[in-house]
């Protein structure tokens, strides 16, 4: 087996691409908008789409991780990921367009369960805390992939150039680092197991707290930068700054999660970080300025940085289900909420603007902060 600086690093690579592809997407929503001439209700729809094919992906991709091993699922999944991008430029029309997004949410998703199983046999096999760390390169991923998003609006390039080049050089970079001969565990499926494997017990709760980060995570993604433009008057080029403020504050506080929650316990972390979304949502709605949006964008972004490792650890552990259906089970409730939440606040938006829909996230934060000694290792 390889070294543990080795571990780390092919499964980092697996999170930054993984990142890095969503990142990029996550940029382009305007440009996509404006190509494809799309309304509200259209783009709330096809985000559907893209988080039907998401959950629709999880319970397929644990019980592939369990049965032929995590890494090996993991990068079998991340050409089909790329690829995907790719489709998403290409598509000649909405239908297309349609298949494409359900293509790229599905492999998104799948991607998600697989690489995370991963990263819990990694950390086991470290022996120490690492999935903070390891979530950094997927928020170093999508901070590189809204960075490169602006360049290629300021710099005017297609879709077609950005995604195709963009996904084809993160793969190559990815399959090279993670080609470490990684052996994962394999485990045979239990016997009477749910077909969508739905968190159970305790893990119910762990659930309910990945909903309410990723709902919050899944909209500054998709309507962050929409949220820009239409309340604060931001430019298209600023706009694709904030998500990119966004991600290098999930950077930052990731790359030290580990030891913060060595130092503070799992739900002492969590409610601070519920905290810390709830008042960057505060500021962000109550002031509606580019300059104080982009604060209350780090501070949500210092927010939600800690959840998921929190929640992905405490499945990858849970004395009862196996990693693989353990972390697929939360996943349907976290990363799902994550592509479903962008739909819905596309509805609300629709009903009480866009910029009164995001004071549903301040709500969901609080959510965290009630929930979070659910973290705590039973």
């Amino acid at each position: 087996m390889p070294s543990s600086r080795r571990a780390w690093i092919a499964v980092a690579a697996a999170f930054l691409l993984n990142g890095g592809l969503f990142g990029a997407w996550a940029s382009r929503i305007p440009t996509v908008v404006k190509q494809n001439a799309i309304d509200g209700g259209q783009l709330g729809l096809l985000l559907l789409l893209l988080a039907l094919g998401a959950l629709t992906s999880f319970p397929l991709a644990g019980r592939a991780s369990d049965a032929f091993g995590a890494a090996r699922t993991t990068l079998a999944i991340a050409v089909i990921y790329a690829l995907a991008l790719i489709a998403i430029a290409l598509a000649p029309n909405l239908w297309l367009l349609a298949a494409a997004l359900f293509l790229f949410g599905g492999s998104h998703g799948a991607m998600d369960v697989a690489m995370n199983s991963w990263a819990g046999e990694a950390e086991r096999y470290i022996g120490r805390r690492v999935m903070s760390s390891l979530h950094a390169m997927w928020s170093l991923g999508a901070g590189l992939g809204a960075a490169v998003g602006y360049l290629a609006v300021k710099l005017d390039w297609g879709l077609i150039v950005h995604f195709s080049l963009f996904a084809t050089l993160l793969y190559l970079c990815t399959v090279r680092l993670a080609a470490i001969g990684w052996r994962s565990e394999t485990r045979q499926r239990r016997r009477g197991g749910s077909l969508v494997p739905l968190p159970r017990g305790s893990l119910l709760w762990v659930g309910m707290i990945a909903m309410c980060s990723s709902i919050g995570e899944g909209a500054m993604a998709d309507w962050g930068a929409l949220f820009l433009v239409s309340v604060t008057a931001a430019t298209e080029a600023q706009a694709a700054l904030g998500y990119t403020v966004f991600s290098v504050a999930m950077v930052a506080v990731r790359l030290v999660g580990d030891r913060l929650t060595a130092a503070l316990g799992p739900t002492w972390a969590a409610r601070l970080a519920g905290l810390s979304a709830f008042v960057g949502i505060a500021v962000s709605v109550t002031f509606a300025e580019f300059y104080l949006a982009l604060v209350g964008f780090a501070l949500i972004g210092v927010g939600y940085a800690l959840i998921m490792p929190l929640v992905i650890t405490r499945a990858a552990n849970d004395p009862v289900t196996p990693p693989g259906e353990a972390i697929a089970g939360v996943s349907t409730f976290g990363y799902g909420a994550m592509l479903l939440g962008p739909p819905l606040i596309g509805f609300a938006a629709h009903l009480i603007t866009l910029h009164y829909a995001f004071c549903l996230l301040g709500a969901l934060a609080l959510g965290i902060v009630a929930f979070a000694p659910a973290l705590e290792r039973r």
